[in-house]
C-alpha cells in the first residue's frame, strides 16, 4: 500500500484503513492504480477529494457512492476547512502528475507550512512552471515517488522509449502486436502507435470507455480482427499464450515497463517505457524545489542522494486548538443521507397503502362472499366441474394485491383501489438518495419533467449540510406537500396514476444507471413492450 498519514495534520493521502487512520479526517486520492486504493471500496462513507477523471473512475469501477466524492479541478487552488467550525482552513492545489489519466500531485498550504505530495509522477521541466510552484514558496516537506530512485537504474525518456517500440514493430511488419498493460495508463502510447502505423488498436470494452472519456483520437475498437495492435492485460503476456498466438498468426509481445522482468519467450520484448521518474529526473526535481525534507512514498525502495539539495529544516508550528479538537474527536457517525439510503434499500412494498389487517380481512371476506353468491346464480354447472385454481401470473398478482388488481387488466389501476389515493413516500424506489446536488448527472432536468418529479430534492439548509438539518423533512423537494410536514400527505390517485404505474413497472436499476431522459424513455418503452404483447394475447 502506497499512502501516508501526514503527521500533526488531519490529512491522509491514498490511505484507506479507517482503523489505522487515527486522527485523519480529510482523505485525498492521487490516482486510481490499485496500489493506491487498497482498502477503498463501495462501503466507503467519508468525504474524499480527487481529480474529476479519478472521480469518474472511482464511482464507475469501485462503486464508491457519489455523495462522498468531491472532484477538484486540476490547476486550481481550493480552500478546505481543517476543523468543524471553519476557523482554521488550508489551501490545496492539484497539479498534473504526468503518470496516468487523472493522476495529480497535491500541494497543501496551512498552519503546518507547505507540503507537496507527488503521488506517482513522471517529472518534466514544465511542472516547475505551475503557478503554485513559481511563487517562490518554500516546500517544507516533499513526499516523493521513489519507485525508480536508484542510480544504477538508467531510464530513457518516454519519447525515446516510444521510439524503441516503433522501431521494434517496424522490424516485424507481418506480425500481430500484443502490448501488455495495467488497467490504467499508457493510453497516449497506444494512440501514438495507431497513428504511426495507421491501424486500429484493439481494446477491451472497459479500456475503450476510458479512452473515449479522455477524448483521444478515434483509433480504437473492440473488434478483435480490425487491427494488428492489441492492448492486453500484462498478465496475459506469458509463454503459453505466446505459443497459442503464434499457432494462428506470427505474433510478438511488448511489455513497456521499467520493472526487471525475465522474458519467458524469445518473442516477448521488455521496453523501459516508464510512467515513473528516473533517478536523474528526481535529482533535478528536488534540486529545483529545495525542500526542507524529503519523505519517500514507497517504503520498500531506496530514497537517498538529495542531502545537497535540501534547505534548512524549520520547527513544526503548534497545532491550532480547533484542529486538535477536530482530530481528537471520535470518528463521525454516518451522515443522515447515508442512513436514509440504507433504510430505503430494505425490502418494502413500494408506494402501496394498506389498511389495517383486521379491517382488510373483514372487507375481503365480505367481498368474496358476495362474489360467490353472484357466481352461483350465474353459473348453473355443479361445483365439482368448476375450474381448478390457476397459477396464471395475473391471478397470483390478484391474490397478493386484491385491491391493486380489482379492475380489468387493461384498465388504468391506481396504487390502492380501496382508498382511491396514493401516498408518495419520501423517496419511491430508494430515489431520494440519487437526487441531491452530488448526483445531478444521474437524473437530468428533462427526465424530471418527463416523469413528473418536479424540482430536485435538495437540503433546505444547503449551506450547513444534511447533518446540520437533522431531520428528514430537510430533504424534501421544494413545493412538495412533504416539505411542509414530516408526515406523508395523501394525493389523489388520478393525478399521479401514470407516474405511479411508471414507478411500479420500471426496474430499480433503470433509475440508478444515470440515463438521459431519452434513454430513460427508451428503457421504459423496451420494458413495457413484452407487457403490452401479453395483454393483447390475453384479450384474444
Amino acid at each position: 500500500m502506497n499512502g501516508v498519514l501526514i503527521p500533526h495534520t488531519p490529512i491522509a493521502v491514498d490511505f484507506w484503513s479507517l482503523r489505522r487512520a487515527g486522527t485523519a479526517r480529510l482523505f485525498f486520492l492521487s490516482h486510481m492504480h490499485s496500489d493506491h486504493t487498497v482498502g477503498l471500496s463501495s462501503t466507503w462513507a467519508r468525504p474524499l477529494y480527487c481529480s474529476p477523471i479519478t472521480a469518474h473512475l472511482l464511482h464507475r469501477h469501485l462503486q464508491v457512492s457519489k455523495q462522498w466524492i468531491q472532484a477538484l479541478e486540476v490547476g486550481e487552488s481550493h480552500v478546505l476547512p481543517l476543523d468543524e467550525i471553519g476557523r482554521e482552513t488550508m489551501t490545496v492545489t492539484l497539479i498534473d502528475a504526468n503518470h496516468c489519466p487523472g493522476s495529480v500531485m497535491f500541494l497543501f498550504e496551512g498552519y503546518f507550512g507547505t507540503i507537496l505530495y507527488t503521488g506517482d509522477f513522471r517529472y518534466t521541466p514544465s511542472m516547475l512552471k505551475e503557478p503554485a510552484l513559481t511563487l517562490g514558496k518554500q516546500i517544507h516537506t516533499l513526499y516523493l515517488d521513489n519507485t525508480n530512485c536508484n542510480p544504477a537504474l538508467v531510464l530513457p525518456s518516454r519519447q525515446e522509449a516510444a521510439h524503441q517500440i516503433v522501431q521494434l514493430i517496424r522490424k516485424h511488419p507481418q506480425h500481430n502486436i500484443k502490448i501488455g498493460l495495467y488497467s490504467l495508463g499508457k493510453e497516449s502510447l497506444l494512440e501514438q502507435l495507431a497513428l504511426e502505423f495507421q491501424t486500429w488498436v484493439v481494446l477491451s470494452p472497459r479500456r475503450l470507455e476510458l479512452v473515449q472519456l479522455l477524448g483521444l483520437a478515434d483509433v480504437f475498437t473492440v473488434e478483435e480482427k480490425a487491427g494488428r495492435i492489441h492492448a492486453v492485460d500484462h498478465m496475459e503476456i506469458c509463454h503459453s499464450n505466446m505459443l497459442h498466438w503464434n499457432q494462428t498468426h506470427p505474433t510478438i509481445a511488448i511489455l513497456p515497463t521499467s520493472r526487471k522482468i525475465r522474458s519467458s519467450h524469445p518473442d516477448i520484448h521488455v521496453i523501459p517505457y516508464s510512467d515513473h521518474s528516473s533517478y536523474s529526473e528526481l535529482r533535478a526535481f528536488v534540486a529545483a524545489l529545495k525542500p526542507c525534507q524529503v519523505v519517500p512514498i514507497v517504503s520498500r525502495q531506496p530514497c537517498g542522494g538529495f542531502q545537497d539539495s535540501l534547505s534548512p529544516r524549520v520547527s513544526m508550528p503548534l497545532i491550532p486548538d480547533s484542529v486538535q479538537q477536530y482530530m481528537s474527536s471520535s470518528s463521525r457517525k454516518p451522515s443522515f443521507l447515508w442512513l436514509l439510503e440504507r433504510r430505503l434499500k430494505r425490502q418494502r412494498t413500494r408506494g402501496v397503502v394498506f389498511e389495517s389487517p383486521e379491517k382488510s380481512a373483514e372487507q375481503s371476506q365480505a367481498g368474496r362472499d358476495s362474489k360467490k353468491a353472484k357466481k352461483e346464480k350465474l353459473s348453473p354447472q355443479p361445483a365439482h366441474l368448476e375450474k381448478q385454481p390457476s397459477h396464471h401470473p395475473l391471478q397470483i398478482k390478484k391474490q397478493l394485491f386484491p385491491d391493486l388488481c380489482s379492475k380489468a387488466w387493461n384498465e388504468a389501476v391506481p396504487f390502492c383501489e380501496s382508498q382511491k389515493r396514493v401516498t408518495m413516500l419520501t423517496a419511491p424506489l430508494g430515489f431520494s438518495v440519487h437526487l441531491g446536488s452530488t448526483d445531478k448527472e444521474f437524473i437530468s432536468l428533462e427526465t424530471r419533467k418527463d416523469t413528473g418529479l418536479g424540482p430536485p430534492l435538495v437540503p433546505m439548509g444547503a449551506d450547513r449540510g444534511p447533518e446540520a438539518t437533522g431531520n428528514q423533512s430537510a430533504w424534501m423537494g421544494h413545493g412538495s406537500p412533504l416539505s411542509h410536514s414530516s408526515k406523508s400527505t395523501p394525493l389523489p390517485a388520478t393525478e399521479f396514476r401514470g407516474l405511479a404505474l411508471k414507478y411500479l413497472l420500471t426496474p430499480v436499476n433503470i433509475f440508478q444507471a444515470g440515463y438521459s431522459s431519452r434513454n430513460f424513455d427508451q428503457q421504459v418503452e423496451k420494458y413495457h413492450k413484452p407487457l403490452l404483447k401479453y395483454r393483447l394475447e390475453s384479450t384474444e
